[in-house]
């Protein structure tokens, strides 16, 4: 029997539990770090928290709820979606809750992975799937003083509910897919809200509303109209494809629609053009909005566009000199998005660290596996990002893979699955010779591109042509392995 051990509880671990459990593999364990399952779902519950992508499309497709309560759903209700299929998919006995994985070693003589836990516990097992994802650890700015603040001091993914704002003197920094949730939510009862904008963001209307009852209900009675509803909205962004990766000039329709809203919401011209983006559009996320430029014009709220010089004690400097008083700093500064699987230590064949291969960028072959490492499998991995679908769709294609891999060495003609390094290496030239020449190549600095210049994110193609490439396992891209040794070990707690 393969024993498989997934880290993380959010979209990719539990469809992965899923898949695999219905496909027979029920010795497995997830090792979920908190309390409950969830993601980024279950840890970011600042003010206003959604999602941008539509709910019939941002859920899984073998657990569609017809009961969502809004197009666009909010954090409070994706995360409950989550407990529910862990639940109702027989997920949560599989899962040590509490149990962070520290260190990863491959034994090349038995052919297995073993597993340091916090606290001193060790597991073993034949595969290890990482699904972690890429939004899992905050991103602190470096800026000057910023730990000797003397006031309140939380990053919007580690919201402090216990810090009521009313009446407070409010910094924000960043104005990034969080910001723009928050900041609304939270100005109307600042005494004041100094907003720090490094970069202005293209921001289009939401088209959010609340289903009705009755259409609850019909998606619910007929299948097929929730089926139809996730294929349409699937589609009509895969369209989009066309404007991020082969010509960026289709995106002029996005481009008038964004210069309508801002238009039309914005009077002053001198705020307007502090909110004019000067980056290409799709270089960064393109946000979704119906508040946030409304909330920027609320009396008590600046745009700040200065370069922050520094942190005091009880204020902040801009490089133009001017100190603002501030009781408390949320930082809206997004994830290290391109410091994949920190800090666990993972270690292949040969003793090699990953992140020692990994020193000028993450790479892995169709984002999922990386050369050196057998039977390791990374959800959400290196150039697994969208900028016009939902991320789902990737998730759902490299489970589908990945219980392949698992079926192949269930069947006992492999000890292990080590992709072939020319194999990998010919797919990253393809990936970084087709992403440079997409609109995120654009020029500007996002959470896209590590400090090499390195785009390891994003995937530049459509995911139609990824659902094609991950439909089938190819064994001929993988190395030949030992036999399976007999008797192997069993797991150690």
């Amino acid at each position: 029997m393969t024993r498989v051990a997934i880290i993380g509880t959010g979209f990719g671990g539990l469809a992965a539990a899923v898949r695999l459990m219905q496909e027979g593999v029920t010795d497995l364990v997830l090792f979920e770090k908190s309390s409950d399952v969830g993601g980024v779902w279950r840890e970011n519950t600042y003010p206003g928290a959604a999602c941008d992508v539509p709910s019939h499309l941002y859920s899984l497709s073998f657990a569609p709820k017809a009961d969502w309560t809004r197009r666009f759903a909010p954090q409070a209700e994706i995360h409950q979606y989550l407990r529910d299929v862990a639940r109702d998919f027989g997920v949560l006995p599989h899962i040590r809750f509490g149990t962070e994985v520290h260190e990863a070693v491959f034994d090349e003589t038995a052919g297995v992975w073993r597993l340091a836990l916090a606290g001193g516990g060790e597991y073993e097992a034949d595969v290890l799937i990482a699904a972690t994802g890429q939004l899992s650890r905050p991103s602190t700015p470096a800026i000057p003083g910023l730990d000797r603040f003397e006031g309140t001091l939380f990053h919007s993914a580690r919201w402090d509910h216990d810090h009521d704002l009313t009446g407070e003197r409010v910094a924000v920094l960043g104005t990034g897919a969080s910001a723009i949730q928050f900041v609304p939510a939270i100005a109307p009862r600042t005494a004041s809200l100094a907003v720090f904008q490094r970069s202005a963001p293209y921001v289009l209307a939401k088209p959010d509303r609340a289903y009705q009852e009755r259409a609850k209900k019909a998606f619910a009675r007929f299948p097929g109209l929730l089926r139809l509803s996730r294929e349409g909205n699937y589609f009509s962004n895969e369209l989009r494809s066309l404007g991020f990766n082969t010509e960026p000039r289709l995106l002029f329709a996005h481009r008038a629609a964004y210069r309508r809203h801002l238009r039309r919401s914005v009077a002053d011209p001198a705020l307007r053009e502090k909110l004019t983006p000067t980056d290409p559009m799709g270089c960064k996320r393109i946000l979704m909005s119906n508040d946030w430029y409304q909330a920027l014009q609320l009396p008590q709220v600046d745009v700040v566009t200065e370069r922050i010089a520094e942190v005091r004690s009880r204020s902040i400097v801009t490089a133009d000199g001017v100190e603002r008083e501030v009781d408390t700093i949320v930082l809206g500064t997004g994830f290290a998005a391109t410091e994949f699987l920190l800090p666990m230590r993972i270690t292949g064949r040969g003793g090699r660290g990953l992140h020692e291969q990994w020193k000028d960028g993450a790479s892995a072959y169709l984002g999922t596996v990386v050369p050196g490492f057998p039977n390791f499998f990374v959800l959400y991995g290196p150039n697994t990002n969208l900028g016009h679908n939902s991320i789902i769709v990737m998730l759902e294609a490299q489970v589908g893979w990945v219980v392949q891999a698992v079926r192949a060495l269930g069947r006992g003609g492999r000890r292990w699955l080590d992709v072939r390094r020319e194999v990998a290496e010919a797919f990253d030239a393809w990936v970084q010779e087709r992403v440079g020449h997409t609109v995120f190549a654009g020029g500007c600095r996002s959470w896209y591109i590590n400090e090499q210049g390195r785009n390891t994110q994003n995937w530049p193609a459509s995911t139609l042509t990824f659902r094609r490439r991950l439909r089938r396992l190819r064994l001929e891209d993988f190395e030949p392995a030992p036999a399976p040794v007999p008797g192997g070990a069993r797991a150690q707690d």
